[in-house]
């Protein structure tokens, strides 16, 4: 009986340990990987929440700027880093559903080497152009690019980004030639939009609204299927003549695969409880964004519809990593 007394006293204690250290999780600062440059919406979210998480959990959540190669070295990071909550992702359809069909090689598995948490927000591309360009409509910028062909150049966060893809499907739909520069995020990208060095782009709508509002960029249309409420009186791409077209975004966070399940759902909770809050909602729609819920294992459905719906847009658009 003693072997037995003594292995049951380990198991339980074991068991103590770890209940005890599930229990004060966190008790260090926590890393939010942001797979983008500075002044991208990426970024800009992610700040937003890592600010809020820090009061709630009270550690600090501290934002890892990652950028590169359409968000895959962030999100590399990160699915080779401890799985034990304190490392995380603000990740995006992008670098979850998207960039699996891509890239011919990723060096991980964006659905079996992360740990979904919760989704976070959604916001809509916007298409805009730089006041000199020479069309207020989305009409009148076909019939320049048709008349003008290669003579636009449009921006993006980066190959594969949803901005990109956005991009590479108005092109497809309306049979125009534009080219494509991509950037290592939204920021950089719109530094060279407000100078005109690309005359266009299908930025997330946070990062473009405080341009369209100041006069420095012209809104031409969101890629939602419904107005936004930031910019009412700005059309859908489909009221603007590009009928079917619809193209949205969603940011949320995930971790290594592999977390322990309460951790999992003490941040989730945390997360949602952030997103519903009132104050939280208001912030997002003022910026352009929607605040959206999930349970981990809806988060998880969501990446696996999205996979399966962007990696058809990717073939009926043609795109492809340069």
């Amino acid at each position: 009986m003693k072997p037995f007394a003594h292995a049951l006293a380990a198991v339980c204690l074991t068991l103590g340990s770890t209940l005890a250290a599930a229990g004060s999780f966190p008790d260090k600062p926590i890393r939010m990987v942001v797979p983008f440059p500075p002044g991208g919406t990426t970024d800009l979210l992610g700040r937003v929440l890592a600010s809020r998480l820090s009061e709630t959990l009270g550690q600090q959540v501290v934002v890892d700027n990652r950028p590169g190669a359409g968000g895959t070295i962030g999100s590399d990071a990160v699915a080779k880093a401890p799985a034990d909550g304190y490392t995380l992702l603000f990740g995006t359809v992008g670098t979850q559903s998207i960039n699996t069909s891509l890239y011919k090689r990723l060096p991980y598995d964006a659905q079996k080497d992360f740990t979904p948490v919760a989704l976070f927000a959604g916001v809509p591309n916007i298409l805009v152009v730089n006041p000199k360009v020479p069309a207020k409509s989305v009409k009148e910028l076909v019939a320049y690019a048709k008349a003008h062909p290669n003579a636009l150049n449009m921006g993006s966060a980066g190959n594969g980004t949803t901005n990109h893809l956005s991009g590479e499907l108005f092109k497809s739909m309306a049979n125009v030639q534009i080219v494509h520069v991509p950037y290592k995020g939204s920021g950089p990208a719109m530094a060279d939009l407000l100078a005109n060095q690309v005359q266009l782009m299908f930025d997330n709508l946070p990062g473009s609204l405080p341009h369209v509002k100041a006069g420095r960029l012209r809104a031409l249309a969101v890629t939602s299927a419904t107005r936004s409420p930031a910019l009412p009186d700005v059309p859908t791409m489909a009221e603007a003549g590009i009928s079917g077209y619809e193209a949205a975004v969603w940011f949320g966070v995930v971790g290594p695969k592999g977390m322990p399940a309460d951790v999992v759902a003490k941040l989730s909770a945390e997360i949602t409880r952030i997103a519903q809050d009132s104050n939280m909602r208001d912030k997002l729609l003022q910026q352009g964004a929607s605040p959206l819920t999930a349970t981990p294992d809806q988060f998880a459905g969501v990446i696996r519809q999205d996979t399966v719906k962007w990696s058809r847009l990717v073939r009926e658009s043609g795109a492809t990593i340069d």
